[in-house]
C-alpha cells in the first residue's frame, strides 16, 4: 500500500489533509482555551472606574458580569431618605450601615435612584450621628453589587438588616428614571463612618464544558481529514491488486482455452 503512497498525487493529496487536520488542530486548542475561563480578566476589568450608567440600567434585573465592578455616579442625596441597616457585619465586628438614597443627575425623565452604602458604624448612635449630617450631593465612586433579598424589619423607623433596593423603593419616593437593582458600596464615606469591605470578584477558573465537547469535535475532525487520505490511499492500492488479479486469472484462462481438443 506504501508504494502506492508514495506517487506524487497521493503525496499532494497528503499535503492537503495535513493543511486541513493543521487547521482544525488549531480551532480545537481555540475553542478549548475558550472553556477554561479565568476570572481574573473579569477581575482586572473590574478594578476600572467606570460610568454607572455604562454598567447597568435602572429598572433592569443585575447582570452577573458586572458583580463587583467600581463604577462612578454623579447625583444628589435625598435628605430624609437615609436608612441605618443594622446586623452588618465588617472586618468581622458587628454593626451598622448608612444607606443613602442618591438620585442621578440629568433631565427630569433620565433621574434614576441608587442605593448607595455609605460606611459602616460600630454603634446605632454614631450611624444616627451621621445620617444627621450626611452629604446632599457629589460623585460617588465605588463598588457596584447586587441587591440582597428583603427581609422583615422596622422599614417605617429607617432601620432594618437587608441592603435590598427592592424594598427601598417602598420608602422613598423613586426619581422618574426607575431604580437600579444593584446598590454602590463608596470608597470614600463620611467622617464618622468607616469604609465598607468590599473586595474585588475572586478570580476563580471556571470550565465552560459545551466549549470543551466543541473542541474535542475539532480534534476529532483534525484525524479524520487524515483518515480519509489513508481510506483513499488504500482503496487505490486494493483496486489495483483486484485488477492485477483479474490479468493474471485471464492470462491463465487464454493458455488453457488454446489448449482444448477441438471437436
Amino acid at each position: 500500500m506504501w508504494s502506492v503512497a508514495r506517487r506524487p498525487r497521493w503525496i499532494a493529496l497528503l499535503v492537503l489533509a495535513l493543511a486541513i487536520a493543521s487547521a482544525f488542530a488549531a480551532l480545537g486548542q481555540w475553542q478549548f482555551a475558550q472553556s477554561v475561563a479565568s476570572e481574573g480578566d473579569a477581575e482586572q476589568a473590574s478594578e476600572n472606574v467606570r460610568p454607572l450608567a455604562e454598567v447597568a440600567q435602572p429598572q433592569t434585573g443585575f447582570r452577573e458580569d458586572v458583580d463587583g465592578q467600581q463604577v462612578s455616579v454623579d447625583g444628589e442625596f435625598v435628605e430624609s431618605d437615609f436608612l441605618v441597616l443594622d446586623n452588618r457585619v465588617n472586618d468581622g465586628e458587628l454593626g451598622y450601615w448608612v444607606v443613602g438614597h442618591l438620585v442621578t443627575d440629568g433631565s427630569e425623565s433620565s433621574r434614576a435612584s441608587v442605593s448607595v452604602a455609605l460606611g459602616w458604624a460600630a454603634t446605632l448612635d454614631d450611624a444616627e450621628a451621621v445620617v444627621r449630617s450626611a452629604p446632599s450631593a457629589g460623585t460617588v465612586v465605588g463598588r457596584y453589587l447586587p441587591g440582597e433579598g428583603p427581609q422583615d424589619g422596622d422599614l417605617t423607623s429607617g432601620l432594618t438588616s437587608t441592603m435590598a433596593p427592592s424594598a427601598f423603593v417602598n420608602l422613598w419616593d423613586v426619581a422618574a428614571g426607575g431604580t437600579y437593582s444593584g446598590y454602590v458600596v463608596t470608597f470614600d464615606p463620611p467622617a464618622g463612618l468607616e469604609a465598607i469591605d468590599a473586595p474585588p470578584p475572586s478570580s476563580d477558573v471556571q470550565i465552560n464544558w459545551l466549549n470543551v465537547f466543541y473542541a474535542a469535535e475539532w480534534v476529532i475532525f483534525a484525524g479524520f481529514a487524515v483518515f480519509m487520505w489513508y481510506r483513499l490511499v488504500r482503496d487505490a492500492h486494493e483496486r489495483e491488486q483486484e485488477l492485477a488479479a483479474e490479468e493474471e486469472a485471464d492470462l491463465d484462462v487464454a493458455p488453457s482455452a488454446q489448449r482444448a481438443p477441438v471437436n
